[in-house]
């Protein structure tokens, strides 16, 4: 059976039962892009880690084939989370948005940085509409939060739990990321673990302020190779280095119910 295409509908959507009404843009999305008819299927998805599948009606209405609380598919959120922040560079954070979605981020922290763009750089409203629009692609069951775009020197003054390590450039004898990541101790990865959260830098770098509040909140130094990377390159190859050492520790397999 061939996979079925999913929408991404809002978890206080789907609160009246099975039956569902779509938005304008869905439904043209339904029947004029996909050619969608009544009685044609899809799957619905709530970006907390449930799937359902659902039926086309007459009209911008859709019915759910499973009650609300027996979901086709069930994913408990991933562990350890990921949380990447990056200073918003003048181009391409679109495309940021897009790939950290892809790569499995479950946090992104935009930050306004002393040497990156300006704070009338913000699309938070894009953003958002770009991580929803991946979310289906890619066919996640949980939808990334976005977080509040904040100065880079408050984000990183700001004492953190978990595994906090910040990307630099042009400082010697910093490990590389994936050595650190092996670094840590399993047993701050049993049960619970608190999460990682990787920043990375303006084109032109962390400026003084930046570092030193780095330093004093305790964030680890890591290198992501030997060349000058791009605000983009940089996060899109951290991001993908963290995806594939949390795939490691464990599989994050869905829970099907029993049958």
């Amino acid at each position: 059976m061939r996979e079925l295409r999913r929408l991404l509908i809002a978890p206080e959507r789907l609160a009246d039962g099975t039956s569902l009404a779509l938005a304008a843009e869905e439904s043209r999305y339904l029947s004029r892009v996909l050619r969608y008819g009544p009685g044609d299927r899809f799957a619905v998805v709530d970006g907390q880690g449930r799937l359902w599948s659902a039926q086309l009606l007459d009209g911008a209405q859709a019915r759910l084939e499973q009650p609300l609380d027996q979901p086709l598919q069930l994913q408990p959120a991933a562990s350890p989370w990921l949380e990447l922040a990056v200073a918003i560079p003048r181009l391409d954070f679109d495309v940021v948005v897009r790939m950290a979605c892809e790569l499995g981020v479950d946090r992104l922290q935009p930050l306004v940085a002393e040497h990156g763009a300006l704070r009338g750089s913000w699309k938070a409203a894009r953003w958002q509409t770009i991580l929803r629009e991946a979310c289906e692609q890619c066919e996640r069951l949980w939808l990334p939060q976005l977080l509040q775009p904040l100065t880079a020197v408050s984000y990183l003054a700001e004492a953190r739990s978990g595994l906090p390590l910040l990307a630099s450039t042009r400082e010697r004898q910093l490990p590389a990321l994936s050595a650190a990541l092996a670094q840590v101790p399993a047993a701050d990865l049993a049960g619970a673990s608190p999460g990682v959260a990787l920043a990375i830098g303006a084109e032109g770098g962390w400026s003084p302020a930046e570092a030193a509040a780095a330093q004093s909140a305790g964030w680890q130094g890591v290198s992501l190779g030997p060349h000058i990377l791009r605000t983009s390159t940089a996060a899109v190859a951290g991001l993908a280095t963290l995806a594939q050492w949390r795939e490691a520790l464990s599989g994050r397999a869905c829970r099907w119910p029993s049958a």
